[in-house]
């Protein structure tokens, strides 16, 4: 795919950052990998552009507000950008899972906004990075090739094993990056 999009979009809890079953409610909780702080710095050095596509139902459970994931994308961003690189755009779903709405992964709303924010055709040929099989789903439905990472749920998804026959999986985000940047 010659024409594809040097585009990555990252799922961030589990794929960025720790997850919780609990939710990340607050900055303090919000504790990155600093192996994908570095892997996304690398990728947007090397001219990927980078974008988060990330569920965020805690808000509409009441777990946290706006003004909070606010400050953990602020962190985010401050993070990549000393490690010499940039997020794209993040998108976000703040709705629960029965609100009904297209943004929620697998539906395709995020991923179209980033296409849209990103001024792009088509996300054929982009990578989806993600922990879970929606993640997945919702990168592919848009034509993403998919990343299964390890990290967060992604062994749990890795050990289901059903809908991963498109996946390649690595065991982080870095080691996604490593291969990526080889490939060149």
């Amino acid at each position: 795919m010659p024409n594809a999009p040097r585009l990555v979009i990252l799922d961030r809890d589990g794929v960025i950052n720790r997850d919780s079953d609990a939710y990340i409610k607050s900055l303090d909780e919000w504790i990155p990998y600093p192996s994908s702080i570095e892997a996304i710095a690398r990728l947007s050095r090397a001219g990927w552009q980078v974008a988060i596509a990330t569920n965020q139902s805690g808000i509409a459970r009441g777990y946290y507000d706006e003004t909070t994931l606010a400050a953990m994308h602020t962190e985010l961003e401050r993070l990549v950008a000393a490690a010499g690189g940039e997020i794209a755009h993040i998108a976000y779903c703040p709705h629960g899972p029965d609100d009904g709405c297209n943004c929620r992964k697998p539906r395709p709303g995020l991923l179209e906004e980033i296409r849209t924010r990103l001024g792009l055709d088509s996300l054929e040929g982009s990578w989806i990075v993600g922990d879970s099989l929606r993640d997945l789903q919702a990168g592919e439905s848009m034509g993403c090739r998919s990343v299964l990472v390890r990290t967060g749920k992604g062994s749990r998804t890795e050990a289901n094993g059903s809908g991963l026959e498109n996946a390649q999986i690595f065991n982080d985000l870095a080691a996604f990056a490593d291969w990526l940047l080889s490939q060149a």
